[in-house]
């Protein structure tokens, strides 16, 4: 699992079969596949706590299982960049937590993150990630766009620079919804459809029906109603993941239901 998630021809069977796992929902099955390396290997203990967290932003549960997962990695952690990664971890569970409305840990993701900051070098492979995520931060929780564009951009060419594809679909989606929100609808639509067509390539199947919403959300017509069917149907095919996708998703037509 090279970056965020992506998977190369030479990557080792277990990263190959964690990143299947992961792409298709099932984090608690990838999270158990790294348990063995994740007592001991800094490394392992890191990305597991990743795949836990990411099933907390992603279905609202799993919160106690994640805060296990990130002591033990923060407990591992020996130099900077382990430190730096874990605190990035803790910053992305807080805003996790704050974002779903569990409890408001605004306050400690913001810390959290700006620790990272401290601690990870410019040229860490983890500092595109951070500058993401203080991103989200600036436009979900402190309604401040104009941080949030600086961050993606620098976590754009981030990603850019270390050719993480999963990374680079994600600064693709948020650039896009902050230029939708200007009402840059060009601008919006080429990032929208960047991004989905990204995750599609990777297979990353979690991340598609977001994606599909979000460029159906810079369209209209039929084209739009083609993208929010096609999200429903990965969705339902999911298992209604992302949860918080639910609302924005109309139920199909009773022949299609009957079909399904």
């Amino acid at each position: 699992m090279s970056g965020t998630g992506t998977t190369a021809d030479d990557d080792p069977p277990l990263q190959t079969a964690v990143w299947r796992l992961r792409s298709r929902a099932c984090w608690t099955d990838a999270a158990a596949l790294l348990e063995p390396g994740a007592a001991t290997d800094p490394a392992v203990a890191l990305q597991r706590t990743s795949l836990l967290i990411e099933r907390c932003l992603y279905t609202g549960t799993g919160w106690t299982d994640a805060e296990d997962a990130l002591r033990t990695a923060e407990a591992l952690a020996h130099d900077d960049t382990e430190r730096g990664t874990a605190a990035c971890e803790r910053g992305y569970l807080a805003y996790a937590s704050t974002l779903l409305g569990v409890r408001d840990r605004a306050d400690e993701a913001s810390v959290a993150l700006s620790r990272a900051a401290a601690l990870l070098s410019p040229t860490a492979p983890g500092r595109a990630l951070l500058d993401l995520r203080r991103g989200l931060i600036a436009q979900n929780i402190a309604d401040a766009p104009q941080s949030a564009l600086a961050a993606y951009r620098r976590a754009h060419a981030g990603a850019l620079a270390q050719g993480d594809a999963l990374l680079l679909s994600s600064t693709w989606r948020h650039l896009a919804s902050l230029a939708l929100r200007e009402g840059e609808l060009a601008e919006a639509r080429h990032g929208f459809a960047e991004s989905l067509r990204i995750r599609e390539e990777l297979g990353f199947l979690v991340g598609t029906a977001p994606a599909l919403i979000s460029l159906a959300d810079a369209g209209s017509g039929p084209e739009a109603a083609r993208l929010r069917a096609e999200a429903g149907r990965l969705f339902r095919l999911l298992g209604g993941v992302p949860t918080w996708l639910a609302p924005r998703l109309e139920p199909p037509a009773p022949e299609t239901a009957e079909a399904n």
